[in-house]
């Protein structure tokens, strides 16, 4: 039975298999109880696997598509939302990057995309499954 102390903590009887906490949810369904949901939650890599040439191009193209000055600066690790880019403003960075790559990004795949990094990688690997 899971007990739950403070605001962050929780413990449990007997251990448990550690998981990650990002897919917790707590949310009372009834007066004086708390139940416990666990929700996936996809995993975000840290490394970028895209080459060079393809974050520099998208970085280019993310800079055009915002309207971006000269002097911001746009790398892998820069999310589209900290750039001002709004849902729509996304749809748009990609449509850019198909156009340009001459690539065709699914839907589910395009919600994925919050970085560079995140762009630059899908590229590589449709380019790439396009060879």
């Amino acid at each position: 039975m899971a007990s739950i102390a403070g605001s962050s903590a929780l413990s449990f009887a007997r251990p448990v298999k550690a998981i990650n906490t990002n897919s917790l949810a707590f949310s009372p369904v009834r007066k004086g109880n708390t139940f416990l949901h666990l929700q996936p939650v996809p995993m975000r890599s840290v490394s970028c696997a895209a080459k060079k040439d393809t974050v520099d191009k998208v970085c280019e193209i993310v800079k055009k598509q915002l309207a971006l000055p000269d002097h911001t600066e746009v790398c892998g690790e820069s999310k589209f939302s900290e750039l001002g880019a709004d849902s729509l403003d996304t749809v748009e960075i990609v449509m850019g990057l198909e156009e340009h790559f001459d690539i065709s990004v699914e839907e589910s795949s395009a919600q994925t995309i919050a970085t560079v990094e995140d762009a630059a990688d899908l590229i590589d690997k449709l380019v790439a499954g396009k060879a």
